[in-house]
């Protein structure tokens, strides 16, 4: 793609107008946003990172005092922290295509981690390369076929068995059965017709589910999928980083499992010293869904969790993962910087999708409590976010394509669910009522949807008990109100936006 001047750029379309969403006013824009591109010789670049299965709260800066995370830490000291980010869909692939497309999940119709993303839909990666940026995907997406939607510059997970060679054996005995959350194989059509490949070359651990309770990997660290990206990431900013304008995603996998970190940074946490949630073991069955109560009987990624010990062990392993990430989120940062391209390069970093880490007794994602649905989110914008801030106003991934066209300049296309949040990163602490929803298992017979406004979050699901819960009074979500008759009149209100907003009943499949 050849080099575009300022004044080409410009010419395609500046437009730093808020962007409304089309299907109701979805998550907090403050719908007043300014201009916001920066008066530079070049739009300014972006770089994308995020994780999988990241849990809001572990943090140090969210206060978490066993999360190690100095270089997310200092990311969001300076620029802004959100305390209230959701993702659409707490399930790697739809939530994805989400963030990429500005759409929500019954729009895009990436339902699962099966179903491949329509053509149709175009994302980031389309609007800015349209408008001269140079684009580019390192790590993993999980887009399911071999679309590239819309990247100039793609290396994922095929890359990094390629650069493993041999080595891949001691991934695929990490993982154990056929995982495209995990990346093997990245693509499942690829092995639909002969099977898996490891079948009987492979030895198989004694893990009661398909995920392990986890271990020391038997990778050396330099050759983890985060090294790998991190590694690949800097590659491009040497490469192509000062040519143009670019919009580079660099997506790692953990702490998504396999828990199996690099041995430097399982010393660094032991199991002995993890604590399970306040909510173990207390949840009311007469006041909690039907689904929740099943999944908290029996984890079938990993049963062994239903023993204190292993959850601990588990545990220590996650933030263990945690910290292997942040490690690599800091060479990448500190590469920006070498290279002199921090002072014009928006960041941004967040997860796909949190993780519940024990909470209520529940484990990884698929569900609309705070540790599974609510997502980091640190934001950095030179000469306009200031630094050090924190925002309480709810936000969704749906807006992250809005946010950051505004940001650049860019005229957002029309029919986006999801409407720009710049004013936020202006002004932190601006009072915003936002609604945020989000949703799942849409498609089977008991899809579900959730709103949250304010202190107020409401869950619907099809033939099961629904929820409300104050969050300000009661962040753990342990106390139900929807039943309750002091309460009638809030869960009306919400369900009554909620089913305006798009119907839970029109997703039974």
């Amino acid at each position: 793609m050849e080099k575009v001047t300022r004044r080409e750029f410009l010419a395609t379309g500046v437009a730093a107008a808020a962007v409304g969403g089309t299907k109701g006013d979805s998550a907090t824009s403050g719908n007043a946003s300014r201009p916001a591109a920066r008066a530079v010789d070049r739009p300014p670049n972006i770089l994308l990172m995020m994780s999988d299965q990241h849990t809001p709260h572990a943090l140090g800066v969210a206060g978490n005092t066993v999360a190690r995370t100095p270089n997310l830490d200092a990311l969001a000291h300076s620029g802004v922290h959100f305390d209230s980010a959701y993702c659409t869909y707490p399930v790697c692939v739809p939530s994805r295509a989400s963030l990429l497309s500005g759409l929500y999940p019954h729009n895009h119709q990436a339902l699962d981690n099966s179903r491949i993303w329509p053509f149709r839909v175009k994302t980031l990666a389309h609007y800015l390369g349209g408008a001269g940026y140079m684009t580019g995907l390192i790590g993993k997406m999980h887009f399911v076929d071999a679309q590239t939607h819309g990247f100039d510059y793609r290396l994922d997970f095929n890359d990094w068995h390629q650069y493993l060679g041999p080595k891949s054996k001691l991934v695929a005995e990490e993982i154990i059965d056929p995982n495209s959350g995990s990346g093997l194989p990245q693509i499942p059509d690829l092995w639909k017709e002969s099977g898996d490949p490891w079948t009987g070359v492979i030895e198989r651990d004694n893990r009661e589910g398909y995920t392990s309770v986890g271990r020391v990997s038997a990778l050396a660290e330099e050759d983890h999928f985060e090294t790998f990206v991190a590694r690949e990431s800097m590659r491009f900013l040497r490469n192509h980083g000062k040519q143009q304008p670019f919009f580079l995603v660099s997506s790692f996998l953990k702490p998504h499992d396999p828990f199996m970190p690099a041995e430097r940074f399982t010393r660094m946490f032991h199991a002995e010293d993890m604590h399970l949630p306040e909510t173990w073991g207390k949840v009311d069955p007469a006041t909690t869904p039907k689904w929740v109560q099943e999944r908290i009987r029996y984890d079938y990624g990993c049963p062994e969790l239903r023993f204190p010990e292993a959850a601990r062990l588990h545990t220590a392993l996650y933030y263990a993962s945690l910290a292997q990430t942040d490690d690599n989120v800091g060479k990448l940062l500190s590469a920006l910087r070498e290279l002199g391209l921090d002072d014009n390069t928006i960041v941004l970093y967040t997860s796909d999708h949190g993780e519940m880490l024990g909470d209520k007794g529940l484990w990884q994602k698929m569900t609309f409590y705070e540790p599974a649905a609510g997502v980091p989110l640190l934001f950095r914008a030179p000469g306009v976010t200031p630094a050090n801030a924190r925002c309480a106003a709810p936000v969704s991934l749906v807006q992250v394509v809005a946010t950051l066209l505004e940001l650049c300049g860019v005229t957002a296309p029309a029919g986006l669910d999801g409407s720009s949040f710049a004013r936020l990163l202006h002004e932190p602490g601006v009072e915003n009522a936002g609604i945020v929803f989000a949703e799942m298992r849409l498609k089977t017979k008991s899809p579900g949807a959730m709103i949250r406004q304010g202190r107020y979050k409401y869950c619907y699901y099809v033939d099961d008990l629904d929820e409300l819960f104050d969050l300000d009074s009661d962040p753990g979500e342990m106390k139900n109100l929807a039943s309750l008759p002091a309460y009638r009149e809030k869960r009306a209100e919400l369900k009554e936006k909620l089913f305006a907003w798009h119907s839970p009943e029109s997703e039974v499949g």
